[in-house]
């Protein structure tokens, strides 16, 4: 207050990074001095730094609730800008888990729910990979959002929420009739590839009902979900695919190995009885 009553102050000066007072008062969750600075008439609200973060922007990443209602409260104040990787203060919000602050920036027209980044990441999609299913469950409310959009390396909003074990989340997708549950990334993996890999058995088990499921697909380098399970070791994911008759317990992956080859090399001596206990499979040479 001190130094904003000196004439030879300015309020909206910018440092090396572009960032004004009322950019870092914003990021910092400091609702007075925002309040302060925007009572200045010479304050742009709406300023961008290098990056092309506004001070909504800011404040929406920092989870800060109280300064994201004084900022929407300007009409000089674009609730849907984007900073140079494309990402909005409703994206930023998503990301965070920020409930209260995703509902603020949906109350408003102006804001595109299914916006995506640079890399082709919508506000769903992160949200799903970091795992918050309220936000989720807000963003799937919405009927301009596309439950299935795919980023850059084709990866879905199931794929991410699969791959990062968010079972809720894959459960509230697999809801929708869009959803595709067996979607191919860029790589061929699908999100039972993924999971198998990943050993989150009980995302696994919801993916094998799926009768659209194919449980022995094969991604780039050759590799099923058996084959991955048999590498990492993930015995309770052995038991379910084995279990499935489309499943070839014999398939090689592009270097030519087995399953039991995988179990054998790396010592997962339970999966390797697992394997043996099939009598059609073959004998590892």
């Amino acid at each position: 207050m001190l130094l904003l009553d000196r004439k030879k102050v300015n309020p909206d000066s910018r440092d090396n990074d572009g960032e004004t007072p009322l950019w870092c008062a914003a990021s910092g969750g400091h609702g007075g001095i925002v309040m302060v600075l925007l009572d200045r008439k010479e304050v742009n609200p709406d300023l961008r730094n290098n990056y092309g973060e506004t001070p909504l922007w800011s404040a929406a990443k920092g989870g800060h609730k109280g300064v994201v209602k004084l900022l929407l409260d300007r009409k000089e104040v674009n609730p849907n800008s984007r900073d140079n990787n494309g990402r909005t203060p409703l994206w930023c919000a998503a990301s965070g888990g920020y409930e209260g602050i995703v509902k603020l920036l949906l109350d408003r027209k102006e804001v595109n729910p299914d916006s995506r980044n640079n890399y082709g990441r919508t506000p769903l999609l992160r949200a799903a990979k970091r795992g918050h299913e309220r936000t989720v469950k807000l963003l799937l409310d919405r009927k301009e959002v596309n439950p299935d959009s795919r980023d850059n390396y084709n990866r879905t909003p199931l794929w991410c929420a699969a791959g990062g074990g968010q079972e809720g989340i894959v459960k509230l997708l697999l809801d929708r009739k869009e959803v595709n549950p067996d979607s191919r990334d860029s790589s061929g993996q699908t999100p039972l590839l993924c999971t198998a890999k990943g050993g989150q058995e009980g995302i696994v088990k919801i993916l094998l009902d799926r009768k659209e499921v194919n449980p022995d697909s094969r991604d780039d380098g050759g590799l099923t979900p058996l084959l991955y399970a048999a590498k990492r070791g993930h015995e309770g994911i052995v038991k379910l695919l084995l279990d499935r008759k489309e499943v070839n317990p014999n398939m090689r992956d592009n270097g030519g190995h087995t399953p039991l080859w995988w179990a054998t090399r790396r010592g997962y001596r339970g999966v390797r009885k697992l394997l043996q206990s099939r009598l059609d499979v073959e004998s590892d040479k």
